[in-house]
């Protein structure tokens, strides 16, 4: 398969607690629980935008064919939308950039790292991405440990850049289709 088989059909991936699938409108009322908690954007670059606030904004519009991905990490067992996953500032069908996020409530008991794996693993294996990587405030220590447990590298440091719209230090992690071969 390609990037482009996924233009108009995002995948839905499976984990053994989780299915991380497009989001739905039947899954406002979880967004609504966990979007609009500032503490999520404290190293997130921006605080909330509308669609944070209103996440049935989300659903309004038609969604125009992409090849990036944004997809809801869902609790298998309560059909639950407990966090976002993205792929997207793809460049040439070669290389994508990933985020993530995760409602508080669900932090620290290996969810993150779960959805992580398994969209990392779909994207190597099911697309002709050969490289993701991502930026990271250097203060956000839970996701640096998130990155390199998932087997990010540390490529880089910028000092004083500019990450969306906020001025501070972040690391660059990036992670090759080869890397999860050794």
């Amino acid at each position: 398969m390609a990037l482009a088989d996924y233009f108009y059909d995002k995948p839905t991936i499976e984990t053994d607690r989780l299915f991380i699938r497009q989001l739905q409108a039947t899954d406002i009322p979880a967004l609504k629980e966990w979007m609009r908690d500032k503490s999520l954007y404290t190293y997130w670059g921006k605080g909330p935008g509308r669609t944070d606030k209103n996440p049935e904004l989300l659903f309004e519009k038609e969604e125009k064919p992409t090849k990036s991905f944004h997809l809801g990490i869902v609790i298998k067992d309560n059909q639950k939308a407990i966090g976002e996953l993205w792929i997207y500032l793809i460049e040439n069908d070669r290389m994508g950039k990933v985020a993530i996020r995760l409602s508080n409530e669900y932090h620290g008991i290996g969810i993150a790292s779960e959805a992580l794996i398994a969209a990392i693993t779909f994207c190597f294996e099911n697309t002709e991405l050969q490289r993701l990587w991502t930026d990271v405030d250097v203060r956000n220590e839970a996701s640096v440990k998130l990155l390199e447990k998932c087997g990010f590298y540390r490529e880089g440091l910028i000092r004083q850049g500019k990450m969306v719209s906020t001025w501070c230090d972040y690391y660059i992690y990036g992670l090759l289709k080869t890397d999860l071969a050794k």
